[in-house]
């Protein structure tokens, strides 16, 4: 059957194992993915049917992992590059900002760097320090990367197989949190098409998952469910919260929650990363701008804290709840 019931995390397997068929210039980097299939098991059996030289075990050593990339990707490869945690990606940092996100522009256009850096991200798993970081707002930040996380099953599996096609870097940001909610993937769709001004394309265009009339809610990757279940909460009380999921950070898609705003009056940004300077941040101001007429109530934001990700017992306290989404929304409808 072409439709699968599977967790996100095998809607991802889902999605690599599909990309290294069609193409084989795809191939996959990273620490211990290969015979183990990756932390999480998400390359588990991938190394098995594709061979070691396209499913590679790497040394510990997320620069050389990523700068081994480039080369390659300038070779003509399309390397998809496994982080274990987010907290890992520092040391790549500057292989990623300094020459992935620049190569295509400082020669010209005459070079490309198709390159995948898959990062599980954020918190909710009792991890220990430096696993639950959330490091999007540093990468949205540089210019000529596309950032994007996935929130459902089926959108893991297209943007996946998207992220691999297209002739831009993408930092894939996988919530580890959601790794195992599980979904319907439609495993016959197509790849999406990328750039194209339409709507198909998941690395660069939100989406209504939940249509309402008195306030737009603002997610993507692990809070998309957070927000959901409070439009749950608030429809049990009478309010009418539309939900959109962002998808893409880097590029914004801010027409479409535009469009919203305008449309519902308030709106309440939710993100796991602290709201200090974060991409909620930047939605806002852009929707003060396009919206500043229609807008009822200023933008709210509901996020982690500008302060280190606690230790595990206390993560729940640092981390966008329900309850919390409920108290914004209460703030911008008494204005």
């Amino acid at each position: 059957m072409s439709t699968q019931t599977m967790p996100l995390a095998k809607a991802i397997t889902a999605g690599l194992r599909a990309a290294l068929d069609a193409d084989d210039s795809v191939m996959l980097m990273g620490e211990d993915i290969g015979r183990l299939g990756g932390v999480f098991r998400v390359t588990d059996g991938l190394q098995k049917d594709f061979g070691e030289h396209r499913v590679v075990d790497t040394p510990l050593a997320e620069s050389g992992i990523v700068g081994t990339a480039i080369g390659l990707a300038m070779r003509g490869y399309r390397p998809v590059c496994e982080i274990q945690f987010d907290g890992f990606v520092f040391p790549a940092y500057d292989q990623i900002t300094t020459q992935l996100s620049k190569m295509h522009y400082r020669s010209g256009g005459r070079v490309q760097v198709p390159v995948v850096i898959r990062i599980p991200y954020g918190g909710g798993i009792g991890a220990v320090e430096h696993h639950s970081e959330s490091p999007e707002a540093l990468f949205a930040h540089t210019a000529g990367l596309r950032v994007v996380s996935p929130a459902t099953p089926q959108d893991a599996y297209d943007m996946i197989r998207a992220a691999v096609v297209s002739p831009d870097p993408v930092i894939f940001l996988e919530p580890k949190g959601r790794y195992w909610t599980k979904g319907e993937v439609d495993l016959d769709s197509p790849v999406p098409a990328l750039s194209d001004g339409g709507t198909s394309d998941p690395l660069g265009t939100a989406r209504v998952v939940r249509p309402g009339t008195d306030v737009t809610l603002v997610a993507y990757g692990p809070t998309v469910a957070t927000v959901l279940s409070a439009a749950e909460a608030l429809a049990a009380e009478g309010t009418s919260a539309e939900v959109v999921d962002l998808r893409s950070v880097s590029p914004l898609d801010v027409p479409t929650v535009a469009d919203s705003v305008r449309r519902t009056g308030r709106c309440v940004v939710v993100h796991e990363a602290p709201t200090f300077l974060g991409s909620g941040a930047e939605l806002a101001a852009r929707l003060s701008e396009v919206c500043f007429y229609s807008l009822e109530s200023p933008v709210l934001r509901v996020g982690g804290y500008h302060a280190p990700y606690p230790v595990a017992k206390l993560e729940h306290e640092y981390l966008p709840s329900v309850d919390r989404v409920l108290d914004a929304v209460d703030r911008a409808l008494a204005h």
